[in-house]
């Protein structure tokens, strides 16, 4: 027998099923609209972020060669806080420096963090506006990362940050620059696929010491109190270039001192502590020397001397008489004991 044809349902029989299926929805009343209507319809809220992602900043992080450990778990943290950055493997330390464009060109990115690392002891850091510029070198201090420090501020991974920086970026013409490069490089774009749409860390830029001082911090909703999360470094600005990775000196920071000279001007202070602990001792040893002076003869010094008897000189003109000498009478008899004892000996051995 054929298969009995199931008859459609009525629409509004339809809108009923669906709205019973739907979880969360609330049931209809029994009345119906005024005009006959079919019951109440319900919509789904919007997502939260309605917008389009229009600021395409991508950030190439990475270093070169020779890095510690301290600078690998740094370039980590800022990679994990930088939703909008990308990552790339060490770079040789025979390439030169304008072969960055090229990879941040490949990785399709128009901002770049290198790591520059000399002497396994020494970190230098770029931020560079590719393939343009301006770029900003820097001497990396005082590294703190964020498994180090163990503070107890917290924020959501890939949330937007606020940036905080110090009036003195308003005043001077190279920090304004600097300021507008850190806000292009550090700043999550809006509405990025990667990025959540909350603000709850501010990253803070304060200038202190001729330096700029990198903080990361929590911003608690109750009363709006900070908490530091981490990383936490310094910058000592060296030079501003016209173009990305070289180009003319824009600006160049007279307070800057290199590790080097640093490091020499330490070795010339321990030297001369050590010279001058010599000096001292040679001038005590001086002082000792001069301190010793020749008293004259006191002329009273022999009245209570008693002079010695003289004593007659006697020359001897005779001979001395010659000792008798007295022979050893038991000499032999030991003689002749040691040679038996040899002829016993040579005996017994045989």
């Amino acid at each position: 027998m054929a298969a009995a044809k199931r008859k459609r349902e009525a629409p509004a029989a339809r809108l009923r099923k669906r709205a019973k299926k739907a979880p969360g929805a609330a049931q209809p009343g029994p009345e119906a609209g005024p005009e006959g209507a079919g019951p109440e319809e319900y919509s789904i809220p919007p997502p939260v972020s309605q917008g389009k992602w229009k600021n395409k900043e991508r950030v190439l992080i990475f270093s070169s060669r020779g890095i510690n450990f301290r600078t690998r778990h740094l370039m980590q943290d800022l990679r994990m806080l930088m939703p909008h950055s990308k990552a790339d493997t060490k770079m040789d330390r025979k390439d030169q420096l304008f072969v960055i464009n090229e990879v941040c060109e490949m990785k399709n990115c128009n901002k770049c963090i290198f790591f520059e690392a000399k002497k396994k002891q020494d970190l230098y850091m770029w931020l560079s506006n590719t393939p343009q510029g301006p770029s900003a070198k820097f001497l990396v201090q005082n590294i703190h990362t964020l498994a180090e420090l163990k503070m107890t501020g917290n924020c959501l991974r890939g949330s937007r940050p606020l940036l905080s920086f110090d009036p003195t970026f308003d005043k001077e013409p190279h920090y304004a620059l600097l300021k507008e490069l850190f806000i292009q490089i550090f700043s999550t774009p809006q509405y990025h696929p990667k990025s959540q749409p909350f603000v709850d860390h501010v990253f803070t830029f304060t200038v202190t010491d001729e330096r700029i001082w990198f903080r990361n911090y929590q911003i608690i909703e109750e009363d709006a109190s900070l908490v530091e999360i981490g990383p936490r470094f310094v910058l000592n600005l060296i030079k501003i270039f016209q173009g990305s990775f070289g180009g003319p000196t824009l600006y160049e920071n007279p307070h800057y001192r290199s590790p080097n000279m640093h490091r020499r001007l330490l070795r010339l202070s321990v030297a001369a502590k050590i010279r001058e602990k010599q000096q001292v001792k040679e001038v005590k040893k001086i002082k000792k020397k001069g301190s010793k002076v020749l008293m004259e003869e006191d002329p009273t010094e022999v009245v209570f001397e008693t002079p010695a008897e003289e004593k007659p000189v006697e020359i001897q003109l005779m001979k001395p008489e010659s000792k008798p000498i007295v022979k050893d009478k038991k000499k032999p008899r030991k003689i002749q004991r040691k040679k038996q004892k040899k002829l016993f000996r040579t005996e017994a051995s045989a």
